[in-house]
């Protein structure tokens, strides 16, 4: 599989306070980017996998919502989180 527990703890580590907060909207941003760009590059290669389209679409909403939340919370995070994994919005 390409997103081990060990490579879940990374990511939360590096984006989030710690490797066992999964709850910081940091790290699920992060998370959900990784998931992203994966899908992408899955996409790019089987182009009529359509479950997997409606899964893309899903996580770009999910990760939609989480950032909207962070901006509304605390503006510096959001800009910090933003310019750190290179999201455009």
């Amino acid at each position: 599989m390409y997103l081990t527990s060990e490579k879940k703890a990374e990511i939360f580590k590096k984006h989030g306070e710690t490797a066992k907060n999964t709850g910081s909207a940091e790290g699920q941003v992060a998370l959900f980017t990784f998931r992203i760009n994966h899908l992408t590059e899955h996409l790019k290669r089987n182009r009529k996998d359509f479950n997997t389209e409606k899964a893309l679409v899903s996580l770009v909403g999910k990760r939609k919502k989480i950032l909207n939340y962070l901006k509304d919370k605390d503006i510096a995070r959001y800009r910090a989180i933003i310019s750190e994994l290179g999201i455009r919005k």
